[in-house]
């Protein structure tokens, strides 16, 4: 008599294939065993109760393993990070120990990159040089049919057939076999095509393929997820520097730089420099309360509306502020603002500040690295009527002067005296043979006080700086 066939289970499929480790079936025209008691010996190993055990076992250890593989997926946040981590979890459960998956969204809207594991940015390029058509991801990418368990190429060298320049950067790379997979979602088709590279020749086993291919069906629904987060967040960012000026302008006396971070769900910081009767210049940071298109929308109408009130009454910053915090107040009661606006007259050096809830700027030259004290006040919006005095900076030839918005000392994730503390020696600390370059003084300060962009504070916080240097 046959093993009876085993009892379904909630959650597992009794048609996947037997785990690598399953014993054999007990021999045909077997007589059923006995049920144990509990002074029997446990039953043999060919034994159908321990058939059974042991497929449950298998399957849940599988489980187990997707379960695990997806966790650790889903927390990537990032579109890079989604990317680096299905090519892990992949080279686990397909037992390969480089790969590559290469992003093409079949609707043509990109974002369209190339990500390695265990390659270089010059393997890549090596790799890329093969004809497309000789390789298993380009003929997924153009749209071949592929069956459902993949490309399998277990030994490329022997292949007869083989591109004579994919031979030549196979031998180069050192890889003798790749798995290759499609990347494709419901709703949103082929993303792409994920490849593992072998050392030796090899292929996966069936049970390897079929993990890989439940996997990379999950992984596939989030990866879609994280490229319209990713087109969101580019959308956002083009958005954003459309709304600031695309260059400043050149007035006689001063040199100005700027940098512009924007965060991911895309934020309300933005700078200005505009020429000014007198041959004054009219000079601004500022931010809005919120995060994503409606943030960066009322940045756009509020550095409109300042531009306009400097040109009418710029050399009164007081007054420039304060009319910005009735329209403010009177066209959007539901947000609030900071901001800094500063008259500068560079035949004097001389810049008149008014700010609303915003950090000081900082003066920076060869002889002073010193914080602008202006007065205490509240942001825009908070107060039923805002004031608050003007203070005057005096700066020397060649010196220096920072506005930035308050992003920059929050994504340090620092407290704030720390924060500013890192700021300051940060300007102090520009080399000599650049202070004479405010762009080059900008870059210096920011790549100090931000390392890798963000740091370990909030990467979702815009940034805005502005140099002014007086010649």
């Amino acid at each position: 008599m046959n093993a009876p066939h085993p009892a379904k289970v909630a959650g597992i499929d009794s048609t996947v294939p037997s785990p690598a480790h399953t014993v054999a079936s007990a021999a045909p025209g077997a007589s059923p065993a006995t049920p144990p008691t509990a002074t029997d010996a446990p039953p043999a190993p060919g034994a159908p109760g321990t058939l059974l055990q042991d497929r449950l076992a298998g399957w849940v250890s599988d489980l187990t393993t997707l379960h695990e593989l997806t966790e650790r997926l889903v927390r990537t946040e990032s579109l890079a990070e989604g990317l680096q981590e299905l090519l892990r979890a992949g080279a686990a459960l397909v037992g390969a120990r480089r790969g590559l998956v290469v992003l093409e969204p079949a609707d043509g809207l990109g974002p369209d990159t190339t990500i390695g594991l265990g390659l270089a940015r010059a393997d890549l390029g090596h790799i890329e040089t093969v004809p497309r058509s000789s390789l298993s991801y380009g003929r997924i990418l153009d749209g071949l049919p592929v069956g459902d368990g993949g490309i399998a190429e277990p030994d490329l060298l022997a292949e007869k057939g083989l591109d004579p320049r994919h031979r030549e950067v196979a031998a180069r790379l050192g890889y003798a076999a790749s798995y290759t997979l499609p990347l494709s979602a419901e709703g949103t088709g082929r993303l792409g095509a994920a490849a593992w590279l072998y050392d030796e020749p090899a292929e996966p086993g069936e049970r390897q393929r079929h993990l890989a291919g439940l996997y990379l069906r999950y992984a596939a629904a989030h990866l879609a997820r994280l490229v319209e987060v990713d087109r969101t967040r580019a959308c956002m960012a083009t958005m954003a520097e459309e709304l600031l000026p695309s260059r400043l302008p050149r007035v006689p006396g001063v040199q100005l730089a700027h940098r512009h971070l924007t965060g991911p769900r895309g934020g309300g910081d933005w700078f200005d420099a505009l020429p000014l009767p007198d041959a004054a210049l009219g000079l601004a940071v500022g931010s809005v309360t919120g995060s994503g298109p409606g943030a960066v929308a009322a940045m756009g109408r509020l550095r409109a509306s300042l531009r306009a009130y400097a040109v009418m009454e710029g050399e009164d910053p007081v007054a420039v502020l304060s009319d910005l915090e009735l329209l403010l107040r009177l066209t959007e009661p539901a947000r609030s603002a900071t901001a800094l606006f500063g008259y500068c007259e560079p035949a004097l050096r001389r810049i008149t500040l008014a700010g609303a809830g915003h950090s000081p700027p900082l003066l920076t030259g060869e002889r002073r690295t010193e914080f602008v004290e202006t007065s205490v006040s509240a942001p825009l919006g908070m107060l039923a009527c805002w004031e608050a005095p003007s203070v005057e900076l005096q700066a020397e030839p060649g010196e220096t002067v920072l506005l930035y918005t308050n992003g920059l000392v929050r994504r340090t994730g620092a407290p704030a005296d720390r924060a500013f503390a890192r700021l300051h020696a940060a300007a102090a600390g520009v080399p000599r043979a650049v202070r004479h370059d405010p762009d080059a003084v900008a870059e210096h300060v920011l790549r100090t006080v931000l390392p890798d962009g963000a740091a370990e504070g909030d990467p979702g916080e815009d940034v805005a700086l502005l140099a002014v240097r007086f010649e």
